[in-house]
């Protein structure tokens, strides 16, 4: 997952949206494009706070910086298109329709962090354990050779 694909496909479902409401469809028919735009959303989310507690090996890269940055700018496009997408809900439906978005975005949210962030979080660790792993092996068998060399 990187920020400027998240985006990418929110772009998408939501010019999706604003074409099917610029030609009058009903919010049912678009059920598609609005989850695919909740779950970029929350894809974005996830992101953003994984990108403030990153694992070490993935601060030693420097990558984090640019990332963050890559975060901020397409946070900042997610809420353009959040603002835009209440006011055409609310201005056609009602303000109660949005609150109901809102709530299932809620849903999604919680659904993909029990499924598919759990998943992430395990790999992560995994990596993190391994490349630990590594680094304490190869210092265990340097200092191994250390002291075998020295007696």
């Amino acid at each position: 997952m990187d920020p400027v694909t998240i985006i990418g496909g929110a772009t998408v479902a939501f010019n999706a949206l604003k074409k099917g409401f610029q030609f009058g469809k009903d919010l049912q028919e678009m059920g598609g494009q609005l989850n695919q735009w909740a779950s970029s959303m929350s894809d974005l989310s996830y992101l953003e706070q994984k990108n403030k507690n990153p694992p070490w090996w993935k601060s030693l890269g420097g990558s984090v910086e640019a990332e963050a940055l890559e975060i901020f700018t397409a946070k900042k496009k997610a809420e353009s298109m959040r603002q835009e997408l209440k006011d055409w809900i609310s201005f056609t439906y009602g303000p109660s329709v949005w609150d109901e978005l809102v709530a299932t975005e809620g849903k999604i949210r919680k659904q993909k962090k029990e499924q598919e962030y759990r998943k992430a979080e395990i790999q992560e660790a995994i990596i993190t354990w391994g490349i630990s792993g590594v680094i304490l092996l190869a210092g265990a068998g340097t200092l191994g050779f250390i002291i075998y060399m020295v007696a």
